[in-house]
């Protein structure tokens, strides 16, 4: 069924989609843990996207109910190492893909990377972190890890405040292994990179950190948070990665004249 809105919306070519989102994201700078860019050819013409952070059965469930010809993501379905066979859950969401001839694409690492509409960037934003200015500003490989303040100042005395702050913020229970070996009247240097980058840590502390916020924590990184007196903050991996795919989605559509929605499907991870 067509819409008005459909009716008055041209669209554009898949290859001119995915000529905007790399031109965007630049997927050539980062070695990846997997492809960025088209994963599934659907559709030649596009007037419909879905945003969402996991390609997973039900986010294309719900992008078959939204009659989308693309869905844009920040987890993909191929990543390195996995198993190539097409059986179980991986061919139950190709199957849906290539039934409804829908479009996915995905960008893992650019999207957390982009300094405005990335994952790490609208984190930030979303809970008052500036970052600073140049080189200072950003950590660890391929400069993904941000590093800043409070954007209203020293707002936060302690990394216990900024925990409850994120809580309140993201709605939901943060983990926070504070720091007892380092005294200072204020949390100054705060380092964040979302999703799954435990293993950004070390780099933050060598970077000046008072404080880390990242979605996932594994066992090693409690230790070095006493050990070195750098507070770690767990907030979830995917409540922390869930601002960059609709934000990059939204701005590409409104550039190429296309429908957007975000659907957000809910995980406690």
């Amino acid at each position: 069924m067509t819409t008005s809105q459909d009716a008055m919306t041209e669209g554009v070519s898949r290859a001119e989609l995915l000529q905007t989102f790399n031109s965007l994201l630049q997927p050539e700078l980062f070695k990846d843990y997997g492809p960025n860019g088209l994963q599934v050819e659907g559709k030649a013409r596009v007037r419909r996207i879905v945003s969402g952070v996991t390609a997973s059965l039900a986010l294309i469930d719900a992008a078959v109910a939204w009659q989308a010809d693309a869905i844009f993501v920040h987890h993909g379905l191929f990543w390195r190492g996995q198993d190539g066979r097409v059986t179980g859950w991986m061919k139950q969401r190709l199957a849906l893909l290539l039934a409804h001839d829908i479009n996915l694409f995905a960008y893992h690492l650019p999207l957390d990377a982009h300094p405005e509409l990335g994952n790490n960037a609208q984190l930030g934003r979303l809970l008052g972190l500036s970052p600073h200015g140049g080189a200072a500003g950003r950590f660890g490989e391929s400069g993904l890890g941000f590093m800043g303040r409070s954007a209203v100042g020293d707002a936060f005395a302690t990394a216990g405040s900024l925990a409850s702050h994120i809580s309140h913020v993201l709605q939901r229970q943060v983990v926070l292994v504070d720091r007892p070996t380092r005294q200072t009247a204020a949390i100054q240097n705060i380092a964040w990179c979302t999703g799954g980058a435990q293993g950004y840590f070390e780099s933050a502390i060598e970077a000046g950190a008072d404080v880390f916020i990242t979605g996932e924590i594994s066992e090693p990184q409690a230790h070095y948070a006493r050990e070195m007196g750098v507070a770690y903050i767990a907030c979830g991996h995917h409540a922390s990665e869930r601002y960059g795919a609709p934000a990059v989605a939204a701005h590409v559509a409104a550039q190429c004249g296309l429908l957007h929605e975000f659907i957000d499907i809910d995980n406690p991870a």
